[in-house]
């Protein structure tokens, strides 16, 4: 299977800056397994780094539609062109009041194959990770690494092994909480956080003051002691009040490895992370507060710091982490034997993921699963887990779903989308429906594990295979 070229978007709009990575790409099937897999074409496009706009408090959404236009005209992508990948708005950016509005436009203005998240810090952590460090991770076989993903509002944490992620974690440490004058360290404005954070370390400075070098180094020592203790497990620094209000997602690390497993090695990433590795190529600094905040100042302390810099390790993809990730982890491509009669239904957006069913689900069980999906205005989707492939299987459980969808009176308007990881899907689904007599709008994508995710982005079929997207996720995990 050889199909037209596609194009796959990454978007990220941070706290301090935003970006765009356009990938040109095709379905193909891998050569010795057969499964669908997505080959990328050449170099990807990759914007500017800009500054994220704002307008006071909020996004300005009419410099970001011209920034998404110009992006596509660049890459010679049209919206209709673009099949998968994602935008997600990170760090403070996804606590502006009118984040959701982006998200929006986002969508209106890409269409419904692109995922648009704010305020999932999990999912950013994850998506750096598989950005970032992934390759580094599976380069080293059984050696734990963490990557740090630093920009202006948080620091997202992502534990792996073998390039597969086992925890996350998130705090409120970044560059851009005291914004200043560029070439000074005059206040312009103070998030939240830094004003617990100035008051707990005893300076009064506000908008309009500036800051003397030893406020500077107190701010900054905070910040490393956050750091330095969550990659090495110390859990003294975040007992404090000050401590504990610069958690989002607690991070725990075990403090006393054993004595045959060495400490992870560390990579970075985020605005913060690509400052540091710039210096480490031999790069001249940028002048003190360049950028309006304490990034250089904040990738100074890390570099100085022997925990933070013992064991870092430089990572593919450099300050992009999070747009590789949106692109490469959570995109992934349906088996050719799925269930779609109707293919004219999509895509669908943001549809979610009520739970999970399998062939050792009691009737009970199935049928409240199911009952969760057809609450929802949008309808929904359930991972379904076989006892093998073999038909009797598939056979008996497809019966048993088929007759709580008749009990329930499913609606036959209201989508119903079953994941399953194995190539079963068109037989499932015909099943489930009893050869296409069951009145139910049901959609059955095989060869898909979503893991934890709480949200799907099914896009529209090429080829007989569908491009899926995954995101929402918890503890998250790669999807695949």
């Amino acid at each position: 299977m050889v199909t037209p070229p596609v194009k796959l978007i990454g978007l990220d709009f941070g706290t301090t800056t935003s970006k765009a990575l356009i990938v040109e790409a095709r379905y193909r099937s891998d050569p010795l397994s057969g499964r669908p897999e997505i080959q990328e074409l050449g170099a990807p496009y990759r914007s500017d780094i800009v500054f994220t706009p704002f307008i006071g408090d909020r996004i300005d959404d009419a410099r970001i539609r011209t920034l998404l236009d110009g992006w596509l005209a660049a890459a010679s992508a049209r919206p209709e062109d673009i099949a998968g990948g994602g935008a997600i708005i990170t760090g403070l950016c996804a606590r502006r009041s009118n984040a959701a509005d982006l998200a929006a436009l986002i969508r209106a203005r890409i269409g419904g194959a692109v995922i648009a998240t704010a305020d999932d810090p999990g999912l950013e952590a994850f998506l750096a990770f598989m950005g970032s460090a992934a390759a580094l991770s599976r380069a080293r076989p059984g050696v734990p690494l963490l990557n740090l993903d630093i920009g202006g509002g948080t620091s997202n944490l992502a534990l792996g092994v073998d390039g597969e992620v086992l925890q996350v974690g998130c705090l409120f440490v970044g560059a851009r909480h005291i914004e200043v004058e560029p070439g000074s360290y005059r206040i312009t404005a103070l998030s939240g956080h830094a004003l617990r954070l100035l008051a707990g370390l005893g300076i009064s400075a506000r908008p309009g003051d500036r800051l003397a070098p030893e406020q500077v180094a107190a701010v900054l020592a905070f910040y490393i002691e956050l750091l330095e203790a969550a990659v090495t497990g110390r859990e003294a620094p975040f007992q404090s009040e000050l401590g504990r209000s610069h958690v989002d997602i607690p991070f725990h690390l075990a403090p006393d490895p054993a004595p045959d497993l060495a400490p992870p090695w560390l990579s970075l990433s985020g605005g913060v992370g690509e400052l540091v590795y710039q210096r480490l190529q031999g790069h001249a600094s940028p002048a003190t507060t360049t950028f309006g905040d304490l990034g250089i100042d904040l990738a100074a302390r890390i570099l100085a710091s022997p925990v933070l810099s013992a064991r870092l390790l430089v990572p593919e993809g450099g300050g992009r982490a999070t747009s590789y990730g949106l692109l490469r982890s959570l995109t992934r491509l349906s088996g050719s034997t799925l269930y779609l009669p109707q293919p004219e239904l999509l895509p669908l957006s943001d549809l979610a993921i009520f739970g999970r069913i399998s062939a050792t689900s009691t009737d009970e069980q199935i049928h409240a699963a199911l009952a969760l999906v057809r609450r929802s205005a949008r309808g929904g989707c359930l991972t379904v887990s076989l006892a093998g492939r073999a038909p009797g299987a598939v056979k008996a459980l497809g019966g048993r779903i088929g007759q709580a969808l008749q009990d329930l009176d499913f609606p036959a308007s209201l989508p119903l989308v079953l994941l399953v990881p194995d190539n079963v899907g068109k037989a499932l689904g015909a099943y489930i429906t009893g050869w296409g007599r069951l009145p139910v709008t049901l959609i059955v994508l095989d060869e898909l594990a979503p893991k934890t995710a709480r949200f799907v982005q099914i896009g529209r079929m090429v080829e007989q295979v569908v491009p899926v997207s995954f995101h929402g996720m918890g503890q998250a995990e790669e999807a695949s």
